[in-house]
This record gives structure tokens, sequence and C-alpha cells, in this order.
């Protein structure tokens, strides 16, 4: 398994969800910082690749050999995104391209509220400020690519992240206009995890956002049996493992939100 941005927010955590499954899974994490290494191995990964998404060459051996890919790639606001060259949007597309040709056959991605359909659930100044870079059509290209490439797939659009801890309780949209908030990067590695062992979740789009830390009514709500690992009988309901559930909830106003994830 490939966990792509490892050394970002939210892939740091995905690699601490999936040291903590009890499952027989080999996890490669891709950086462009050789640096890194010995903290990645540190934090769980078995392998790591050294390269740069944005090389169709260096995305295609990241995923060689591997049968899933879990992509937290993001981009932040700043004077180098004016090139118009994104991890998370040509960078997803080369990695998609690779995953297909590899024979991968899972491939999860997060994305963001306020990519295509979902752009009401991002605050309108944040909105407007990704979308004068080109970082919100490149992840909306991104999704569209990973759809389209015939590969079994769940994008995640999580609301702003934040570095609380997990909170375990999550409320899970999809249709774009549903939910709107914060939600806390260790909720969202989680449901990447369970993302591989769901089935009720290939192949769709979901909005996340905490119940803490969600904003205004939420619409198009969805309950999904989140399976946090493989199993026997098909694997352990999240419910059990992790206590993370997709549901309504009220609104709450203490959460901080961090709008924006920064590339690796």
């Amino acid at each position: 398994m490939l966990v792509a941005g490892a050394t970002g927010g939210t892939g740091r955590r995905v690699l601490d969800t999936l040291r903590s499954l009890d499952a027989d899974v080999t996890v490669r994490a891709l950086t462009r910082s050789a640096d890194e290494e010995s903290a990645l191995r540190e934090r769980g990964a078995d392998e790591v690749v050294i390269g740069d998404v944005l090389s169709a060459e260096d995305a295609a051996r990241a995923v060689e050999g591997c049968d899933a890919v879990v992509c937290t790639l993001g981009s932040s606001p700043g004077l180098g995104s004016l090139t118009g060259d994104y991890a998370d949007g040509q960078g997803v597309e080369n990695l998609v391209d690779a995953a297909r040709d590899a024979g991968v056959t899972r491939f999860v991605l997060v994305s963001s509220i306020g990519v295509g359909d979902s752009k009401s659930g991002m605050a309108l100044g944040l909105r407007l400020l990704l979308r004068g870079l080109g970082i919100l059509r490149a992840k909306a290209r991104a999704e569209a690519h990973l759809r389209a490439s015939g590969l079994t797939y769940t994008v995640l659009r999580p609301g702003g992240l934040t570095n609380a801890d997990a909170t375990g309780d999550v409320v899970v949209g999809e249709g774009g206009d549903t939910v709107s908030g914060s939600v806390p990067r260790a909720d969202v590695a989680g449901l990447c995890v369970a993302s591989l062992f769901t089935p009720a979740a290939e192949n769709r789009t979901f909005e996340v956002v905490a119940r803490r830390g969600l904003r205004g009514n939420p619409e198009g709500v969805v309950e999904v049996d989140w399976r946090m690992g493989p199993s026997p009988g098909g694997g352990a309901s999240a419910a059990d493992t992790a206590k993370r559930r997709s549901a309504s909830g009220r609104a709450s106003d203490d959460a901080t939100v961090e709008e924006s994830e920064s590339a690796d």
C-alpha cells in the first residue's frame, strides 16, 4: 500500500492509523525529501520512496507492486503556487495513471470541500483565493481524472482541517452541497484507511466534517458502515473498532479551522 504525501499533516496520521491496524499490511511512503526517510520509518512505513509526483516516472516507481493508494497530497497558497504546477493537480493525475497501469485495485483521494459541486461549503474568501490561484480547478481535474480512470476509488472532501485529536464522530454528506465546517486530520486519516476496507465507499465522493465542527444545517447526509480492516467476516465495523460514525448532528462554533493542507 502506498501513502502519497506521507510527510503532510494528514499523511502522517494515515501512517499512524495503518500502524494501529491488526492487519498484515506493507506500507510504502512517498516523499520528496530524503531527509524524511528516517522519520517515516519510525512512524511505521516499511518502505520509503523518494520522488516527486510531478514526474510521471517517479509516480510509476512509487506505485510499482502496490495494490492500494492513499493520496493525501495538497498545496498551500503562496508564490510557488503561481507556476500552476500542483502536486494535488497534475501530480495526482500522474499517480492515478501510474496506479491504473500498475494494476492497483483501490485508490483513496483526499480532496477538499470547496471543490466542484461542494464549493458552497468553503468560506467565500478562501474559495476566491484558491480559485484565483487555480488550486480548486486543479483538484477538480484530479478528481475527474480519478473517476474516469477505471480504478475503484473513494474521494474524501474534508472541511477545514485541524490538528485536534480524532473525535471518532464525523458527519458525512454525499452530493456536493451537503455539509460545511471543520474536521481533525486524524478523523480524515481514519476514513482514508476505512475506505480501503468498506465496499459501500467504492466509487463514491463524500464531504466530511466532524460533528463538533459542523456549521449550519447539513444536507445529503449518508450512513456508511465504515470498516477499519479486513477480517474473515468481511471487516470489523468502525463502530466497534474506532467508534467512527457518519450521521447528522448539531453545529458547534468552538472548532479551530485550518482550511488548507500543505503538499507532502
